[in-house]
């Protein structure tokens, strides 16, 4: 069974991944009517909602873009950056919805930065307490069970505040490409939001994910109360 889950799990995340990068490179060509950059319409954007404390930076790598709420700063691959195409353009919208977010104090975006701390230890107990209780034989079943379980389950919280702040970001981004202009209604609004949905599954893949290995992890625990009940 945690060979069907492992190899389940794995081949959703790796279809959400190709999926992303096959609809941004479909994309990710011909320029948008309006001509301007990913790194215009990010400046542009965040000038108009009256956002005047964030850096906007590029950085090499293939789809890296993120907004670092902590250092306040907005990165574009180059690609996206330098890019007119509706895929760079909808990529830079969506990390200035993070800006806004986090301008907006918008409360899942808090949330999430809030829990950064102690999903990371939670990443680092999923890794290496199996092979601890592997190698040790210190860690009886039940109690490896529950600390992964509760591990798991942090991460699993985590990926769950994450999915309203993304497609929060995405909605925004598709908002304010119409509303000012940057692309055209039909099949540059089209493409755009065919690259942010995409995108949005990765986000789905790693909280089904994580929700899985949270209840694999927890139905021995249950099972033991029930029979220690009985």
């Amino acid at each position: 069974m945690i060979w069907i889950l492992f190899i389940g799990t794995m081949g959703l995340s790796l279809w959400a991944m190709w999926r992303v990068k096959a609809v941004y490179n479909r994309y990710n060509q011909g320029d948008v009517r309006s001509g301007v950059t990913g790194g215009e319409v990010a400046a542009e954007i965040l000038r108009r909602t009256g956002i005047r404390d964030v850096e906007i930076t590029h950085a090499e790598g293939m789809l890296g873009d993120h907004y670092d709420p902590l250092h306040k700063r907005l990165v574009l691959s180059e690609a996206n950056y330098f890019g007119r195409t509706p895929a760079a353009l909808g990529v830079a919208a969506h990390e200035c919805g993070h800006a806004i977010q986090h301008a907006r104090a918008y409360k899942p975006l808090h949330w999430r930065m809030a829990a950064v701390g102690i999903t990371t230890y939670a990443n680092y107990v999923v890794m290496f307490l199996p092979l601890l209780g592997m190698f040790t034989g210190l860690i009886a079943p039940l109690t490896g069970a529950l600390v992964m379980a509760c591990a798991w389950g942090v991460i699993m919280l985590f990926n769950l505040v994450t999915l309203p702040v993304e497609f929060d970001a995405s909605r925004r981004a598709k908002a304010v490409l119409a509303e000012f202009g940057f692309i055209s209604p039909g099949e540059e609004a089209t493409a755009v939001r065919k690259v942010l949905d995409a995108a949005a599954w990765t986000y789905v893949a790693a909280f089904i994910t994580s929700l899985m290995y949270f209840l694999w992890h927890l139905l021995p625990l249950l099972a033991g109360a029930n029979r220690s009940r009985d």
